[in-house]
């Protein structure tokens, strides 16, 4: 999120510096997500794509329980749920669809500027395992017709020839192909991206935590910073305080530490999701582009030489290491699918496992657009479409903060609706 808004406003003639608390871009939440951006991906595809969970039930699906939660976050929870039922759930859909395909057209438009090189391919099946699971994807297939895309449900063996390697002993109802392009590498995206803001006069301030924000009532944004590393010097500066004229904030669940003491109660919860990155050991063996198991919410992608599967959504632990119930979920569907396709072990095998904490909002849009306070812009709460939406927000809060009306409606996403 945060290279994107760099990038689009030091386009735009400004003068911008990111605070990064980490050693390098695409740290945290974008170094090894799922890579799904194809418009249609987050339809609800399942019956139970909102229950919820304890990490022991057997299919893994909707949100996963870790802790009890508390009564605060019961009505979170409650509003969640509330938001993935009936017309709000068709409704959030619509509008998060706009914005995905917003989205990777810009994002288009930057890969196709630049010329960049990275990991990405075309077209995306959603796998249905049997008759009533296509029967429940009737109706987002519908949805996804009437706002102009133009999916296509298949049989098993139509599947079949678009994934040759698709296991032949998984069974398989039927599909439906979402066209376009459907993955991309975020990672390799934002470190190519990065470069392009530096080159327009970007600043980055590695290893800094921003410890304090304050607005000034005349004009401007006070930053008190914090360095983690030393300078060159050897010397560690801390508590510098800088001032701005405004300043975004992009810091994922941080945002809520941050602004709090300022009177601003983000909605936010994190949600935890896994993912497994290997090496290709047999390209035939392999996915073409990109497949998402419906029943179990878990996409499995083909980026350049590797294999990555990523999914889940586990509540209520921040930190700690990768889930083991929840990594074992993706070598079951890697092999439900694809069994041979990547090299586990041995000389040559290594298998990259990943958690990243998204920042949820509980109504499923994400808060995008200026605050109350003066001078403090939100760009926060994108859950697990963080990717698929990085450079429309980030263009539509470019257009926003010049003072022009952005290509898509930002009235979905406003801070406002929570009183921010």
């Amino acid at each position: 999120m945060g290279i994107a808004c760099a990038h689009e406003l030091s386009q735009d003639g400004h003068e911008v510096t990111v605070f990064e608390r980490r050693s390098t871009v695409a740290e945290e939440a974008s170094f090894a997500n799922g890579a799904l951006i194809a418009p249609g991906w987050t339809a609800p595809w399942a019956h139970d794509h909102r229950r919820l969970a304890w990490p022991w039930s057997a299919n893994g699906a909707g949100l996963q329980l870790s802790r009890l939660p508390s009564g605060s976050e019961w009505s979170w929870l409650w509003q969640w749920r509330r938001a993935g039922q009936g017309s709000r759930m068709l409704t959030n859909h619509a509008q998060m669809h706009r914005w995905v395909r917003y989205s990777q057209e810009r994002q288009q438009a930057i890969t196709d500027r630049y010329q960049f090189e990275h990991d990405r391919s075309h077209g995306m099946l959603v796998l249905l395992r049997s008759e009533p699971e296509a029967a429940v994807a009737a109706a987002p297939l519908q949805q996804l017709r009437d706002l102009g895309l133009t999916p296509r449900m298949l049989s098993a063996d139509e599947a079949r020839a678009l994934e040759p390697a698709l296991n032949t002993e998984t069974p398989l109802h039927g599909a439906v192909e979402l066209g376009g392009e459907a993955v991309a590498n975020c990672r390799e995206f934002a470190v190519l991206l990065r470069a392009q803001a530096q080159r327009m006069g970007c600043r980055f301030e590695f290893n800094t935590i921003v410890s304090r924000i304050e607005p000034q009532l005349t004009a401007g944004v006070n930053l008190t910073l914090t360095h983690t590393a030393s300078h060159p010097s050897g010397e560690t500066p801390n508590n510098m305080a800088q001032r701005f004229d405004a300043v975004m904030v992009c810091t994922g669940v941080a945002a809520a530490g941050m602004l709090s003491p300022l009177g601003l109660k983000l909605p936010l919860q994190s949600v935890v999701g896994h993912s497994l990155s290997a090496a290709v050991r047999e390209p035939m063996d392999a996915p073409q582009s990109a497949v998402l198991d419906a029943r179990h919410g878990i996409s499995i992608a083909r980026l350049g030489q590797r294999v990555r599967v990523a999914g889940g959504a586990e509540w209520g632990r921040e930190s700690g290491p990768p889930s083991k119930a929840g990594l074992q979920r993706l070598y079951r569907a890697l092999s439900d699918w694809f069994p041979g396709a990547v090299r586990l072990g041995g000389p040559a095998g290594s298998v990259q496992e990943w958690r990243g904490v998204q920042a949820t909002v509980p109504d499923g849009m994400p808060l995008i657009g200026a605050s109350r306070l003066p001078g403090i812009w939100l760009n926060l709460g994108h859950g697990q479409v963080g990717w698929s939406v990085a450079c429309g927000a980030a263009r539509a809060l470019a257009d926003r903060i010049e003072g022009r009306t952005p290509d898509i409606d930002l009235g979905a996403c406003s801070p406002q609706r929570y009183g921010l």
